[in-house]
């Protein structure tokens, strides 16, 4: 299976604090992976012991993307993270933030993209609060999902 529960989710991370590893979280949409994505998942991968990637279900992408969007299914989507060697786990979320997962998780490091700016990434406050950090990488230039969708349709 490539994605996991929230509840069982929720267990691991129990065990893994016991155990003193660090669990690291990221998200987003994933649609079409390409290498601003990979290096995104790599760098927070670097950050800890266990990643966790939040994925934004179908209908949450609609909401945030727009008709036509997502390209590819949650399904599809979720397989394809979940095969990379950098993530651990994957959890698909309705919602269009994942800060019901990250409250039910608490992450030990949030990792977003250089372009959030620090005050607009969802949960920092949450993991800030329980002692954990929220990390800004460094983004890939010219490398967006609505730019490559873009390129495909007018060419």
């Amino acid at each position: 299976m490539s994605t996991t529960p929230l509840s069982s989710l929720v267990g691991e991370r129990r065990a893994w604090k016991a155990a003193g590893r660090t669990v690291v979280f990221t998200n987003g949409c994933f649609d079409l992976l390409h290498t601003g994505h990979v290096a995104l998942l790599e760098q927070a991968r670097g950050q800890g012991d266990v990643l966790v990637v939040g994925l934004n279900s179908d209908r949450s992408v609609r909401e945030l993307k727009g008709p036509g969007r997502p390209v590819l299914s949650e399904g599809e989507r979720a397989e394809v993270l979940a095969a990379l060697e950098a993530v651990d786990r994957v959890v698909v979320y309705d919602e269009p933030t994942p800060i019901e997962v990250i409250r039910a998780l608490v992450p030990d490091v949030l990792v977003k993209g250089a372009d959030w700016a620090l005050d607009a990434i969802v949960g920092r406050d949450v993991v800030e609060a329980a002692g954990g950090r929220v990390v800004r990488v460094d983004t890939v230039p010219g490398h967006s999902t609505t730019s490559l969708v873009e390129r495909i349709r007018t060419s």
